[in-house]
């Protein structure tokens, strides 16, 4: 609703002296899928995107309001006065064609066909080059300065007779089985033809707060952010650079240059040298510059489908040709892998026009040939294939709908909190399962293989070492719970300095906490625990006897167990990093059960009830009740312990330490941030025009035709800040501020400047939105992610939408914050 002392405005749209401007508001009321939903006195828009919707909005502002449709009617007002238009077809949107249009017939009986779409695609379309289309695409490159989403809108007048042909082939397309979407292209296309430019519209689609930083961190942690995004190539860069992955150093590679190092690049790499069939280039390497590379959808598909990029220069197919690659198969998996090195050489990556299925392709081609764990993340019904497809997804819960959120692994209310899903949560449930993992080995080999010591000396009869209630017990209640608290609890540092010092993160990406030597090492400290434990119990108990009757086999048992189970303990208790009150509260019930457990295995009563199951009556108390057995005990614990504590110690003082001893060392040194990070960076002069971002495949328009209506959201979001630019005949510029953050311009001849502001009279004006947070969903760790896939519509919320129509080469340019 606009306000009410805002009476010019209000009369240029009521004289309706200018057509130009009656026919561009009444086709944002009509040219939609937007479903209308009454509640009370209020209407309710439900839209298949954010940016619908702001349109349908901005049309409600200025007096035309999209009432109601049917499935073959939609009703609106037009400042006051309720009209009814029959739709006569719905002309639907794809990723092809990036336009949608409606034909409807107006209650005085004209046909007129109203189309908004990528400016590619609509300024191609018109009848000619009228005055105003310099205007138009000045308007255009003054809205991608504000890396603004567009659409052209255009409209057309169809006599009777043209309907009716059209009409007659368009039902026979309908009702083909075969090749129908094929012929239903060809007839769109012949209709929109010849068509009469409007104006366009500028979506103004806002970063989340704090994508710039999220960005920079990830990158600081060595994993590569790649953008799939259905916008077109200007508007992709524009985001590029405001949410920092582009930078003005960078140098942006197109398709042109591409294809041209491509094929010397994988020359390079794969050591094709030699004689009559290798090229001569030779690009400086990628490693050396810093690069981006920026492609579209139709290139992937080159590169995925019949590497023709490189097939068109004929070289690099003499060359496979030359070392026995004449597989069509294998040369296309050679392209891919050589297009694959060149991507991830570069520090990032941009895919534009992109379908759902093209994104999905490009995350499995990452997966064929680099072995990286991919992540995506996306918001919207048209980033499932993606998300789907990568090792790790992630939803964003936002205006796009829940679709997204419903198909991954993990869903999160903004872009930025993926920073700790990755930096803190992620890189600490790898350290945690690789202590798990390494102790729980480790406590297994140190307490279980003194029994093939023992076998030595028993002659291999098969009689085991422990008391049969010792080997149950062992590896549930005497040892799990410390492994368990370290896998549950454990921090090298805090989550702040984990944020800070983000390189950390490269450790989990080259698996340095758990390999194959750690694996070794492991296996070599639990064996060397159990020959300490067997062997030196073994010498003190030969020849030997305690101060009492002590020396045969069950304490003996009961000595080589207590070795093994205190030398674990005391190992795990070293290499814990982060104490609680639930650690220490693990280790103490572990001693405290082994205690219990002894007691009552071991009591007389149960060797006089069950004496075939209760062996080792009052064995354990015979045994840690002699000071010699004590002895024995604290002397396997000190040589079981001493060769960590020296390790630790040597590397401790002669600094021989691990990257990740070094960054932690580093991060409690200093307190500040490694990195300024700042959320709005200035671009340069980096300028190119902006369109409407088109990622996904089809409309909803067949919904609407057969009277089916879209699914309901669970809940609606309001557009807040809506900017419409006219300009007309007449050169007066009107600029109004209403309660919802909507500024709204026109300009006419007469050269008066009327401003009026609901707070302070400005010709810019600030409007006031509300984030809402939904609830993040963190049940899992993630580790190790080297990719990150996602669309640009996850870092976008619709802030804003500017509107701007030309009827005369009068240029007023409005600019809002």
């Amino acid at each position: 609703m606009l306000d009410s002392n805002n009476v010019g405005l209000r009369e240029a749209v009521q004289q309706n002296n200018d057509p130009v401007l009656r026919e561009f508001l009444r086709l944002l009321a009509l040219c939609h899928t937007v479903m209308v939903e009454e509640r009370g006195d209020q209407l309710v828009y439900q839209a298949a995107s954010p940016d619908e919707e702001a349109l349908v909005l901005a049309a409600r502002s200025l007096g035309y309001v999209f009432l109601s449709r049917t499935q073959d009617s939609i009703t609106i007002s037009e400042m006051g006065v309720k009209r009814t238009f029959q739709v006569l077809a719905m002309l639907d949107f794809n990723s092809d064609r990036k336009r949608m249009s409606v034909l409807v017939r107006d209650p005085q009986g004209t046909i007129r066909l109203y189309t908004k779409g990528a400016d590619t695609v609509i300024l191609e379309r018109l009848r000619g080059r009228g005055p105003n289309q310099d205007f138009t695409e000045r308007a255009l490159d003054h809205f991608a300065e504000e890396t603004l989403r567009t659409l052209c809108l255009a409209s057309k007048e169809l006599s009777e007779a043209e309907y009716d042909e059209w009409s007659r082939r368009h039902r026979v397309a309908n009702i083909l089985l075969q090749g129908r979407a094929c012929e239903l292209d060809r007839l769109y296309e012949e209709m929109e033809q010849d068509l009469e430019l409007l104006g366009v519209t500028a979506i103004e689609d806002k970063l989340q707060e704090g994508v710039p930083e999220t960005i920079q961190l990830l990158k600081l942690g060595n994993i590569k952010v790649w953008v799939l995004t259905g916008d077109k190539q200007e508007t992709a860069m524009n985001v590029g650079y405001a949410c920092k992955l582009l930078s003005d150093d960078m140098e942006i590679l197109e398709e042109k240059e591409v294809s041209e190092i491509l094929e010397a690049y994988w020359a390079r790499n794969n050591n094709i040298s030699g004689s009559d069939c290798v090229s001569q280039q030779h690009p400086e390497p990628l490693c050396h510059k810093k690069r981006a590379l920026v492609i579209s959808g139709d290139f992937v598909d080159t590169i995925l489908q019949t590497g023709e990029v490189l097939q068109k220069k004929g070289q690099l197919w003499q060359q496979l040709a030359c070392h026995g690659t004449t597989d069509p198969q294998e040369q296309g998996s050679l392209v891919e892998k050589a297009f694959v090195d060149l991507a991830t050489s570069c520090q990032a990556v941009i895919c534009c026009r992109v379908t759902p299925k093209q994104k999905a392709l490009i995350v499995q081609l990452v997966k064929k040939h680099k072995k990286a764990t991919t992540l995506a993340i996306g918001d919207g019904a048209n980033d499932v294939n993606m998300i789907k497809t990568a090792d790790i997804g992630v939803g964003i819960s936002g205006l796009e709908g829940v679709q997204a959120v419903q198909c991954s692994d993990y869903a999160l209310a903004q872009f930025c909190y993926l920073q700790r899903l990755l930096l803190v949560h992620g890189r600490w449930g790898y350290l945690r399962i690789c202590k798990f993992l390494r102790y729980f080995f480790y406590k297994t080999f140190a307490g279980l293989m003194t029994q093939i010591w023992f076998a030595f000396h028993s002659g291999f009869t098969a009689q085991p070492l422990y008391e049969g209630w010792f080997l149950a017990l062992y590896n549930v209640f005497y040892t799990a719970y410390p492994v368990l608290s370290v896998g549950l609890l454990e921090q090298d540092v805090s989550a702040k300095k984990s944020l800070r010092f983000p390189e950390l993160y490269t450790i989990g990406q080259q698996d340095e906490l758990f390999n194959y030597r750690i694996f070794s090492v492991t296996l070599l400290h639990g064996v060397s625990t159990s020959l300490t434990s067997f062997y030196i119990a073994l010498w003190a108990f030969e020849d030997h006897v305690g101060s009492r009757t002590v020396g045969d086999y069950e304490s003996f048992s009961v000595t080589v167990a207590t070795s093994a189970l205190l030398s674990v303990l005391v190992e795990i208790i070293l290499d814990t990093k982060f104490w609680t009150a639930l650690s220490f509260l693990m280790v103490t019930a572990s001693l405290l059960l082994f205690c219990l457990f002894s007691f009552l295995t071991q009591s007389i009563d149960a060797f006089r009830i069950a004496p075939a199951v209760f062996r080792f009556p009052d064995a354990t108390q015979n045994a840690l009740t002699d000071p010699y057995i004590l002895l024995v005990i604290l002397l396997s614990l000190v040589v079981n312990t001493i060769p960590s504590l020296t390790i630790r110690s040597y590397n401790a003082i002669t600094g021989n330490t691990s990257i990740q001893q070094n960054i932690c060392w580093k991060a409690r040194r200093e307190p500040e941030p490694s990195v300024e990070l700042r959320t709005h960076v200035p671009r340069g002069s980096f300028h190119h025009r902006s369109s409407y971002a088109f990622s996904h495949q089809e409309g909803y328009a067949g919904l609407i035709t057969r009277g089916e209506s879209l699914r309901t959201k669970g809940t609606h979001s309001t557009t807040k800040g809506t900017h419409i630019s006219n300009s007309t005949t007449k050169g007066t510029h009107i600029s109004n501020s209403t309660t919802k953050g909507t500024h709204i311009s026109n300009s006419t001849s007469k050269g008066t400047h009327i401003s009026n502001s609901t707070h302070s009279t400005t010709n810019s004006t600030k409007s006031t939105t509300k984030d809402t947070q939904s609830t993040t969903k963190d049940t899992h760790s993630t580790k190790g992610t080297q990719s990150i896939t996602k669309g640009t519509n996850s870092t976008h919320s619709t802030k804003g939408t500017h509107i701007s129509n030309s009827t005369h080469s009068t240029t007023n340019s409005t600019q809002s914050t």
